[in-house]
């Protein structure tokens, strides 16, 4: 599968999908040249079989400075974790994607994730939220699996 950048990609079977959906965080890991890694919750919207996030009007000291961002510009490979915790471990889960990260440049791709993203999120409703000033990064999953623990014991990975 092949998405609107040109990049193949991995399907997201309906229950990860399903899972992505009804969870409001995720844990995004990137690394620059050298490796060194650094995660950071975010906010994001699914899409196809693509995950993406903005980079909002929260306070922050620049905001295509940010050292995701600059990772990302270094190396394009991420992970992110959506996951569920809970104090009753047999309802523990989580998704993990590993993928590759690309800026969204292209108007309208911004345009559809930026309304999925403010109908997720009603903070984003208030932000000028800008192609031009708002970095925008897609993640393309290039490999994918979800763990959950079974009831009684035990765990089941998707496949």
């Amino acid at each position: 599968m092949v998405n609107r950048a040109g990049q193949h990609q991995m399907a997201l079977s309906d229950n990860e999908r399903a899972f992505a959906e009804h969870r409001r965080v995720a844990r995004l890991a990137t690394a620059d040249a050298a490796g060194t890694p650094h995660v950071i919750p975010i906010c994001y919207a699914l899409i196809g079989n693509c995950i993406y996030f903005v980079i909002d009007e929260k306070p922050k000291r620049t905001r295509h400075g940010l050292r995701r961002l600059r990772n990302i510009a270094e190396n394009p490979r991420v992970a992110l974790v959506i996951d569920e915790y809970d104090e009753d471990w047999s309802r523990l889960a989580f998704l993990l994607v590993q993928g590759h990260a690309a800026t969204v440049t292209d108007g309208e791709e911004y345009a559809t994730v930026l309304d999925r993203l403010r109908s997720r999120y009603p903070q984003y409703q208030a932000m000028p939220l800008l192609l031009a000033t708002h970095p925008m990064i897609r993640i393309t999953a290039k490999r994918h699996h979800m763990w959950r623990a079974l009831p009684g014991g035990g765990a089941e990975r998707e496949k």
